[in-house]
Formats: structure tokens, C-alpha cells, sequence
């Protein structure tokens, strides 16, 4: 199905020109690389890297990177592969946690253009678990399953001027996003790593969330060949940082 990239980048257009007419050279040579070496490259796959989850994963980390042109690309390629409507929404709702509305709200535009594009009609289902009373309890719970218990009470934790943002993280972040439906834990943790990865500059965040990847499942070596597919998107030293990311949280899971 990824074969179908080498086409569309073909038909993709810089001032009324395509790529292909303006940049052949570059258009082989970027397609030979990302649409067939990498995603063929024994090293950079896994049991559980499917087209799908291949697929989530390089939308969030072109969401991440802020790449809205690319992403304008790979969506269509993405339903084709096997990830839902709701999924990619949910992909891009779950950015707004980790880069921000103001970064987000082009890539909303952008799938709902594609979406209607392709005849998915708008709204899609609704995915919310919670209510706003039950918000804050449920994202407490979902920070549990994926960091441990040492979460319990984190939302009322921490210096007084700042312990809103704790209780943010677990109503907002957790209670509003994760408890969606529409992808599982696992899920959700890979394309936060995605996220993080590929905006760069949030290294904490980076070895706390392999960690949690870890620890629901998403073993050390599918978290590489992750990343590994999407180093076309973000470049080699954002990659070598996540993947020295991956190594210390995996490190701390042994001890």
C-alpha cells in the first residue's frame, strides 16, 4: 500500500509545478529511500509494525514536526492502509496535549479538507468516555495504568504555584484524551513518542513517555523500528536523540 507514496509525491505541487518535473532527481532518490528501503529494512521493522500502525505513526510525527504538506500526502495513503477515520482524528486531537491548539488546528483543517475529499462525512462518531465530573478520576486512573502507581495523587502534588498544571495533566491530558475512544493505550503511547520525537527539545518528556511505552507493552525494539520509519520525516539527529531516549528509559526499566 506504501508503494502508492511514489505516485503521490509525483502529484505533489510546489508553485504550479509538480515535484516531479521540477525536482526529478530528488523526487527518485527521497521516494527509493523513505518508500522503499526504509520500510523494507529488517533493522527498522518489527512483528507489530503493520501498514497501519506505520502509518499512525508517521502522522503524528508529521504533526509533530509540522510537516501540514506531507501530512496533506500521507493521510489519504494512511486511510488506505488500514487506519480508520476515527483513528486519524484521534491522532490529531491527541497532539493538542503535547504541541498546542495554535500548532494543531491546521492539521484539524487540513484532515477534515481530505475527509470531505474522500466523502467521510463530518462529524465522525463521538469518542469521549467521561463527563466533566468524571474527567479528573478517569484521567487519574489512565496515568496509573501507563506510568504506575506512583501516579495516584500526582494532580495534587507538587509546589502550590504550580500544581494546576499537575491537575491539568491528569483531567486534561489524561481525562480528556487518553480515555478516548478510538485507539488503546499502546497506541496512544507510540504516537505521543511520535509527537515528542519529532518536535525536538523535550528530552524528559521523551525518556518518560518510552518508559511508559514499556511498560504497556510497546517493547524496546518495535520503539526503534518507530522511529526508525520515521527518520525520513525528521532527520537523523532528532532521531539518534529519540533513540537515545528509548535506550535510557529502557536502562531504567531493567534496574
Amino acid at each position: 500500500m506504501f508503494d502508492g507514496l511514489k505516485n503521490r509525491m509525483n502529484r505533489f505541487w510546489n508553485d504550479d509545478r509538480t515535484l516531479a518535473e521540477t525536482d526529478p532527481e530528488f523526487v527518485e532518490l527521497f521516494s527509493n529511500f523513505a518508500y522503499d528501503e526504509v520500510i523494507n529494512e529488517p533493522g527498522a521493522n518489527h512483528p507489530d509494525l503493520d501498514d497501519a500502525t506505520r502509518a499512525m505513526a508517521i502522522l503524528a510525527t508529521l504533526v509533530g514536526c509540522q510537516g501540514l504538506d506531507d501530512y496533506e500526502l500521507m493521510l489519504p495513503v494512511a486511510l488506505e492502509s488500514g487506519v480508520s477515520p476515527v483513528q486519524a482524528k484521534e491522532i490529531v486531537y491527541q497532539a493538542v496535549a503535547y504541541l498546542g491548539f495554535g500548532r494543531v488546528l491546521p492539521f484539524l483543517k487540513k484532515t477534515n479538507e481530505v475527509f470531505a475529499a474522500r466523502n467521510i462525512a463530518l462529524p465522525l462518531a463521538g469518542q469521549s468516555t467521561t463527563t466533566p465530573e468524571t474527567r479528573a478520576e478517569a484521567g487519574e486512573q489512565a496515568q496509573i495504568d501507563i506510568f504506575g502507581e506512583h501516579m495516584r495523587g500526582f494532580a495534587h502534588s507538587g509546589p502550590e504555584e504550580t500544581r494546576h498544571i499537575n491537575k491539568w495533566l491528569a483531567d486534561n491530558c489524561f481525562g480528556d484524551y487518553y480515555t478516548r475512544g478510538g485507539l488503546d493505550h499502546r497506541q496512544r503511547e507510540m504516537i505521543t513518542l511520535c509527537y515528542l520525537a519529532a518536535q525536538g527539545g523535550c528530552e524528559p518528556q521523551l525518556v518518560a513517555h518510552a518508559g511508559a511505552n514499556l511498560r504497556v507493552g510497546n517493547e524496546k525494539t518495535f520503539l526503534i523500528a518507530v522511529v526508525s520509519q520515521c527518520m525520513p520525516y525528521i532527520g537523523y539527529p532528532r532521531t539518534l536523540n529519540a533513540i537515545r531516549c528509548i535506550n535510557e528509559a529502557a536502562a531504567k526499566s531493567e534496574r
